[in-house]
């Protein structure tokens, strides 16, 4: 993302509907996962912070890292994560880390802004202990582009078939995916499909407390879906989680 998305994300994350919904569905995931509390997680590619904050405020026994290849984004997200937070300029793809040195490995919205995907994935798998959760995000359809992947520089929307293989090429398994932002799919196709202006950017921004509440309304159903364990055949997002096997030992 260019550094304007990036003071936009800063001020709207801890209050938007999107990443509230967003990191509800990792918080619970990681749960069911039986990730510990007291582990060592990394945000790989945590912008502003806001889901170490928010889960971090959920868990206060786990140990975030986070990396972002934008130094801006290293900054503020120091400046709004817990004193000592190890945050690091990086990118996904040359994770500055030893091989097993997480329990769980969390990339929200970022693979779909690198050209090489699989070899981000390959540095989540290598990063993880033997057992350790990977959960991913990322925009789904191609025919979905518009403005706000412009700004936010999106080099690929996906569809579930393809994060599936990015994940089992890397080497994990135990694999599961869904879409996300299934009942508010219809509105946001129809605002960069049809209701597009010249001075839209991206779609991180504050909206009318109405609006958000419409909209936190409307993904209620889902968090209950999906935590009864259902899937959505269709939505916004590709939300995928799998883990990375622990090795047999040999006799």
């Amino acid at each position: 993302m260019n550094a304007d998305e990036y003071r936009k994300l800063a001020e709207v994350e801890d209050r938007m509907w999107y990443f509230r919904s967003l990191h509800r569905h990792v918080a619970r995931v990681l749960a069911k996962a039986g990730v510990k509390p007291d582990a060592h997680l990394l945000d790989a590619g945590c912008g502003t912070g806001g889901m170490i904050l928010r889960l971090g405020r959920e868990q206060p026994g786990w140990r975030w890292s986070g990396i972002d290849f934008m130094p801006l984004a290293c900054e503020l997200a120091r400046e709004r994560c817990a004193q000592g937070t190890d945050i690091r300029e990086a990118s996904v793809t040359a994770l500055p880390f030893a091989e097993a040195s997480f329990e769980a490995v969390v990339s929200a919205d970022v693979i779909c802004q690198v050209e090489d995907a699989d070899v981000a994935v390959r540095e989540f798998f290598r990063v993880l202990k033997p057992g350790g959760v990977v959960v991913i995000n990322v925009p789904a359809y191609m025919w979905m582009w518009s403005y706000h992947d412009d700004s936010c520089q999106t080099k690929h929307r996906y569809t579930r078939p393809e994060v599936e293989a990015l994940m089992n090429e890397a080497g994990f398994g135990d694999g599961w995916s869904t879409h996300l932002n299934a009942l508010p799919f219809p509105l946001l196709w129809a605002k960069r499909k049809l209701l597009r202006s010249s001075k839209d950017t991206s779609d991180m921004k504050d909206y009318p407390a109405i609006v958000d509440a419409g909209f936190s309304a409307l993904v209620a159903p889902e968090h209950a879906w999906l935590k009864a364990g259902g899937r959505w055949a269709w939505g916004s997002s590709v939300f995928a989680v799998a883990r990375k096997p622990v090795k047999k030992v040999e006799r």
